[in-house]
């Protein structure tokens, strides 16, 4: 990795142009997430937010600009990024097996992480490794926590968490926040998305504002004593 990479650890997106036929979803967008911070995205449903993060993830090719994770371009240097972990919009799982024969399923495709590794995160989101009972019975909060635990099983570098408390009750949010909060203490780089204000309160150093077609706003979350002279529009 060169120097100039170096300056790209993390998530960096440069100047990002989208659009879907006439309607421009993704204006000029420019994001940067250092490893060990998580950034969160806020906005109406529409707004570009799962499009940005697909972009992230190599799942869609932006009409301009450039996207960096750990220093390798997407779409150049990777198709995919090499260490990263997701949920975007609802997981989807084989039905009609358990939770860790699913995580089995897809930790077998890259052979990185194996049994122990897979029940560790399982037992992180609160779900019983053990558990025999196919996903096609699990509630959506049991979905929802199997799809973090498969975005950290390979302990990733990177996480693109696409509204990941949809479904949870009280207490799990409150656990779930603070494995969020552990995996950024350990150095991961974090893009989150959530409709709940008090997530991204609780949880984002900063904060990019998103509106179909317009530059992202961005704003320092409360952990992060950022005068307001240094928030910025990107343009």
């Amino acid at each position: 990795m060169t120097s100039d990479d170096n300056k790209k650890e993390g998530i960096v997106v440069e100047h990002l142009f989208k659009s879907f036929g006439r309607d421009r979803v993704l204006n000029d967008v420019n994001i940067n997430i250092p490893p060990g911070s998580i950034h969160g995205v806020v906005g109406n449903n529409g707004s570009g937010k799962t499009v940005l993060m697909k972009c992230i993830c190599g799942f869609m090719r932006q009409d301009k600009g450039k996207v960096y994770v750990n220093g390798a371009e997407i779409g150049k240097d990777e198709d995919f990024p090499e260490s990263l972990g997701m949920i975007i919009e609802t997981p989807g799982f084989l039905p009609n097996v358990s939770g860790y024969k699913n995580l089995k399923i897809l930790a077998d495709l890259r052979s990185r992480v194996g049994r122990q590794e897979i029940r560790a995160s399982i037992a992180k989101v609160g779900l019983d490794p053990d558990m025999r009972k196919p996903v096609s019975k699990y509630s959506l909060g049991m979905r929802q926590r199997l799809g973090i635990a498969q975005a950290i099983m390979e302990n990733p570098d990177v996480l693109i968490l696409d509204e990941p408390f949809n479904g949870l009750d009280k207490n799990t949010v409150l656990k779930m926040r603070k494995l969020i909060l552990d995996l950024r203490d350990q150095g991961k780089a974090i893009l989150l998305a959530s409709h709940n204000a008090v997530d991204i309160e609780e949880l984002c150093d900063r904060v990019y504002e998103m509106e179909i077609g317009v530059p992202p706003v961005s704003v320092p979350g409360k952990n992060k004593a950022v005068p307001c002279s240094e928030m910025h529009i990107f343009r």
